[in-house]
């Protein structure tokens, strides 16, 4: 072994350390490796920052926003508003699930296709009374499926396809192997998989775990109140210890204001719209002074204390929550969201955003702590409020997916047709030959913008710049472990190991080495590390190269074993309240599934 290939494989065991231990952002960890290998001289000055121009970057950028343009147009929407139609049998509802977010993730970012059919499959569980824990898992399965199918499904084949001497794979070479482990996948999952799916019975009843209507109440400010012409802020910090009470909205005659600021002068009898569990309403009331604005037993009957006596949601007629500008909304974070590791007093939401977070549910369970003062952690769920017009967006901005209280935005037809026909073209000129999958679908996301599908500045938001930056700067790093003949190296180990297997064994080795790689790594950086080594392999057994790389795109395409192997596994965690152990349940049986069916096709079609 070299000075240079001890680096070089130094730098990547760091790296993949730092990945598993997930204290700092991928994307970081990437530019760590970057620099280490641009000051220890392994990668040229010139060409250390050559990944942001790769045409691989450029792709999978390219379709991020194509797939926001689709989304923007109301092409999936349509999609998914016809499986309400499906009836409420869990088979039924697994397989159609699972094959429309399959269908739907070979042609955009698998991650915004389960985001679109997340909140589909929640409303699903709850009319047929099942815990979401049923489809959930099934679908973040599926959508990681049907990416394998193209050469635009997932950023792992797109990197695999750079690999490939003397030219790029095409959209549909990825079709035979995609394609056949997609569709034993969903028979597995809809016959037998989804049986093994844990269930939560307590998610089942998610939307009584934020049943507002038990913890709202109108409170008043009486006559000669020492709160009246106070601020907001002013009532809320002389109530003692900072309460745990949300105020949703101020009732001022016949004015209402939602969110109303904290700097938001009190005057008498004014009306707050208040969200608090009953201990720190009635401790509330003791410190501020304010009254009850009607009670809870009926209109000509009083009671002393609030403890007792919730105030339904149908009682609250003079503040109605879900018309007019006051929306209530429930969203799951995201894990680049840049909420995680922020509490709701340090972002400051109600005033930057006039977004109220009105209670937050982890594993399962509502969150009884002071709600300024929780930390997010990815996965939680939220209940907001905000104004109609503006939440989807603000949630958007905060890296937030709203869950089954997402409207459908079904677009025009004049946009869905021309969503649909500006992707249509890119694929079309590029099965064609006319153009490379780099530059069709750069204009293809250009041409949304230019027809105003969206925004440019819309369009740079739906870039996944994390991904970028790690794609970008792990690619430089894989290649030096190719130049240095670090892959030739740990190729030869492996020969070994290997020289007495059969073709299909050293398959197997290649694609069970990376899936198990890709479930504790990013799927792309595992492609990244792996191809190089790979085709190492194959050069020194004469196995065709194309048959390692596309060993090696499945089992970075397939982590279905473990909720960080994948964003679409993280996102489905809190509102399915799974735990860490219960993918392995379904993700094991299903990646044997992928290799049995995986390995005969490949070497049917590329060897």
């Amino acid at each position: 072994m070299t000075i240079e290939q001890g680096i070089v494989f130094a730098v990547l065991g760091f790296t993949l350390v730092m990945f598993v231990w997930n204290r700092l952002r991928f994307d970081v960890v990437a530019m760590l490796a970057l620099l280490a290998v641009a000051i220890t001289g392994l990668v040229p000055t010139e060409k250390l920052f050559a990944g942001f121009g790769h045409p691989a970057v450029i792709t999978v950028a390219a379709v991020l926003v194509i797939s926001q343009g689709l989304v923007n147009g109301g092409v999936v929407d349509n999609i998914a508003r016809l499986l309400g139609k499906i009836g409420h049998r869990p088979t039924l509802q697994v397989l159609t699930l699972t094959s429309v977010v399959a269908l739907c993730s070979g042609f955009i970012n698998n991650v915004g296709a389960l985001a679109l059919l997340m909140p589909v499959a929640i409303w699903m569980s709850r009319e047929a009374g099942r815990s979401p824990s049923l489809l959930l898992m099934p679908l973040a399965f599926g959508s990681l499926l049907g990416g394998t199918m193209t050469l635009i499904g997932t950023p792992p084949n797109i990197i695999i396809a750079s690999y490939r001497e003397g030219g790029t794979f095409g959209l549909f070479d990825f079709a035979p192997v995609g394609v056949a482990i997609t569709l034993a996948g969903i028979a597995f999952i809809t016959l037998v998989g989804w049986r093994l799916t844990p269930r939560r019975e307590e998610s089942s009843s998610q939307a009584k775990l934020f049943s507002v209507g038990e913890y709202l109440t109108e409170l008043r400010v009486p006559k000669e109140s020492a709160h009246a012409g106070s601020t907001l802020h002013s009532l809320l910090t002389g109530a003692g210890d900072e309460p745990d009470v949300v105020v949703l909205a101020l009732i001022r005659g016949e004015q209402r204001q939602t969110a109303p600021s904290t700097y938001k002068v009190l005057q008498v009898g004014d009306v707050l719209l208040v969200e608090a569990d009953t201990t720190s309403l009635q401790a509330f009331l003791d410190n501020t002074g304010l009254e009850l604005a009607h009670q809870a037993t009926g209109p000509n009957e009083e009671t002393d204390d609030v403890s007792d006596q919730p105030i339904e949601e149908e009682q609250q007629a003079s503040v109605p929550l879900d018309k007019g500008e006051l929306h209530l909304v429930e969203a799951v974070i995201a894990p680049e969201s840049s909420l995680v590791g922020q509490t709701a007093n340090r972002l400051q939401l109600r005033e930057r955003y006039q977004l109220n977070i009105v209670a937050v549910a982890r594993l399962g369970y509502r969150l009884k702590q002071r709600l300024g003062d929780i930390r997010f952690n990815a996965g939680d769920i939220l209940l907001v409020q905000g104004f109609e017009d503006s939440l989807s967006g603000t949630l958007t901005e905060l890296g937030c997916l709203p869950l089954a209280e997402r409207g459908l935005r079904l677009g025009s037809p004049r946009n869905t047709a021309m969503a649909s026909g500006i992707f249509l073209a890119s694929i079309a000129a590029i099965v064609a030959g006319l153009l490379q999958a780099p530059v069709a679908l750069v204009a293809g996301a250009v041409a949304m913008v230019l027809v105003k599908l969206m925004s440019a500045a819309e369009a740079y938001k739906s870039i996944d710049w994390s991904v970028i930056v790690l794609l970008a700067a792990m690619i430089p790093v894989g290649q030096a472990l190719e130049t240095t003949g670090g892959a030739g190296l740990i190729a030869s180990q492996m020969l070994v190991l290997g020289e007495d297997l059969s073709v299909a064994s050293v398959l197997v080795m290649i694609l069970v080495a990376t899936t198990l790689l890709s479930n504790v790594v990013n799927n792309a950086a595992a492609a990244i590390v792996v191809a190089p080594i790979a085709l190492s392999l194959a050069s020194e057994l004469n196995i065709p190269p194309d048959a390692v790389l596309m060993a090696v795109a499945v089992g970075a395409s397939c982590a279905f074993m473990t909720p960080i192997g994948h964003q679409s596994n993280a996102l489905v965690m809190e509102p399915g309240g799974y735990e860490f152990g219960d993918y392995w349940r379904l993700g094991l049986p299903l990646t044997v599934v992928v290799t049995v069916v995986a390995v005969p096709v490949i070497m049917l079609v590329w060897t």
